[in-house]
């Protein structure tokens, strides 16, 4: 009867450590390495006519007139799925009273944001439409180099 050894000729017990060099060790975790990776304000462009942007589309988007896919690359995960629990609750709205889906006419008001850490910036834009006034909050976080809404909610 013959016993298995490994390849270096030595049993090893279990739950030994390995002790060839550079076994079982990494020089990083590979979330850390290929995961989203934070930016600085310096390295970011200006967040005013992104914060514009994305709130105009939120609002075409909740009125039928825009597609979610569109703002999916500025938006992470979290956002894209709140919003499209939005959508599907706006479109049942819609279609309930037999209401179209149609552009909205509105105007973008003033924004106001401030900058609570290096890389992040938290905002209210207020949008003035024909019967209401509503307020959109957004977060961004600088992310590869670029900014990405970790958080919008419509007032």
């Amino acid at each position: 009867m013959s016993s298995a050894l490994p390849a270096n000729g030595r049993s090893a017990a279990p739950g030994a450590a390995d002790d060839r060099p550079g076994a079982g060790r990494s020089k990083f975790h590979s979330a850390e390495f290929f995961g989203h990776q934070p930016a600085e304000n310096s390295a970011l462009p200006n967040p005013e006519p992104l914060l514009e942007n994305l709130t105009r589309c939120v609002i075409e988007i909740l009125a039928g007139a825009r597609d979610l896919e569109q703002i999916s690359r500025w938006v992470t995960d979290d956002v894209y799925r709140h919003l499209l629990k939005r959508v599907v609750l706006s479109a049942r709205a819609r279609q309930a009273t037999g209401r179209p889906a149609a552009r909205p006419s509105f105007s973008i008001g003033s924004t106001s944001f401030c900058l609570p850490r290096d890389g992040v910036v938290e905002a209210v834009v207020v949008v003035r439409g024909r019967a209401r006034t509503r307020a959109v909050a957004i977060r961004l976080e600088g992310m590869d180099s670029r900014w990405r809404a970790t958080a919008i909610n419509v007032l």
